[in-house]
């Protein structure tokens, strides 16, 4: 018996109705979902103890969580504390080339204008280039979201996906308004919170580390060669006479020549290195997976660079170091960590006052542990 015209009219009408619910608890059920991963993220991100820590996350974890294909954070680093900060805890700032840092903010205010909001929409290549990285695929689909703190604008979270129509101009925005509130908030803290603890760590005078940081890094740090097997070396300066910059020109012009000194023995150094002021007029620095013929041509470039620098103006007042070089080749995973640390110390002590011994202005070193 053929159904009714009406009938079939309703039916489908059914059907339709059947199929939009159907889609209505598919995308409810989806949004939950992301809204749970949304704010798991959200107390990781909280949780998070240091500035490493919340980039590992924000730049790694959540990449993969999300299923985003591309993923950068521009920073607004103009003093590159941000990175210092990074590099003072041995976090080398290559290993996340999802980070971009910038000097120049204004350019960041004038794409977002008078807007807080995310910006959805397909790539454009001359307004979004900048934002991404140019030796990777570009996304077909972005999100931008602006890192304000105290309408203080920080810098940027970029996301961006290879489908066309993953990021719309009329997708809702709430949760990516809220990620980018909380992202702001953390960097703001966690930046604030290093630049406490490393000021604590720091010698005022000079601005490098001081004895406290080192120590602490040397532990890290053989630590780390044990567990990758790698060398690391230790280097021991002192300033050769020091005692008389200070009888000939005074203790002010003798602050300014560690400055300098300081200064000198950073610009020879890699971002992973370290350096700090251990003593009066002697400096130490730790060298990062280095073998001792690496160790021994950065001290001879620092020898050299302070022996050919002029620290007083219109005076006749130039300077010599003498270093002490120890290496430890593969340590020995079974010795224990603080021993071993102590020893590349004391071996490289021990061939700066050998260098002392044999006329000043010399690199020597020490046999390898």
């Amino acid at each position: 018996m053929p159904i009714a015209p009406h009938i079939e009219e309703e039916i489908t009408e059914v059907d339709a109705l059947r199929n939009k619910l159907e889609t209505l608890v598919h995308d409810a059920r989806r949004n939950e979902v992301t809204l749970r991963k949304f704010q798991n993220l959200e107390l990781r991100l909280l949780s998070c103890s240091s500035l490493a820590e919340l980039m590992q996350l924000i730049a790694h974890k959540s990449k993969s969580t999300f299923g985003w294909d591309v993923l950068t954070i521009i920073l607004h680093d103009e003093h590159q504390d941000i990175k210092r900060l990074l590099r003072d805890v041995g976090e080398d700032t290559s290993r996340y080339p999802e980070l971009i840092f910038t000097s120049d903010i204004l350019q960041l205010k004038k794409f977002y204008g008078r807007f807080k909001k995310p910006l959805l929409g397909s790539f454009d290549g001359h307004a979004h280039e900048n934002l991404f990285l140019h030796d990777r695929k570009f996304p077909r689909s972005v999100a931008l979201l602006p890192l304000f703190r105290k309408n203080k604008l920080l810098g940027s979270l970029n996301l961006g996906s290879f489908q066309a129509g993953r990021f719309n101009k009329q997708d809702a925005t709430d949760f990516l308004e809220h990620l980018a509130a909380v992202l702001a908030t953390c960097l703001d803290t966690t930046i604030a919170q290093e630049k406490l603890k490393q000021a604590g760590l720091t010698d005022a005078l000079t601005g490098v580390n001081n004895r406290r940081f080192f120590d602490q890094r040397l532990s890290e740090e053989i630590s780390r060669a044990q567990r990758l097997q790698s060398s690391v070396s230790c280097l021991f300066i002192d300033i050769d006479h020091f005692k008389v910059v200070n009888d000939s020109f005074g203790h002010e012009t003798g602050d300014s020549v560690l400055t300098k000194v300081a200064e000198l023995i950073r610009a020879q150094l890699r971002n992973i290195d370290v350096v700090a002021r251990y003593g009066g007029e002697e400096f130490a620095v730790l060298l990062e997976q280095s073998g001792q013929d690496w160790a021994e041509e950065v001290a001879e470039r620092i020898q050299q660079s302070i022996a050919e620098t002029t620290f007083v103006k219109d005076e006749d007042c130039s300077l010599t170091v003498s270093i002490g070089v120890s290496t430890i080749e593969k340590p020995n995973t079974n010795q224990n960590t603080f021993d071993l640390g102590r020893e590349l110390l004391r071996r490289a002590d021990k061939a700066l006052y050998q260098a002392k011994q044999d006329g000043r202005n010399k690199v020597v070193l020490h046999s390898t542990l």
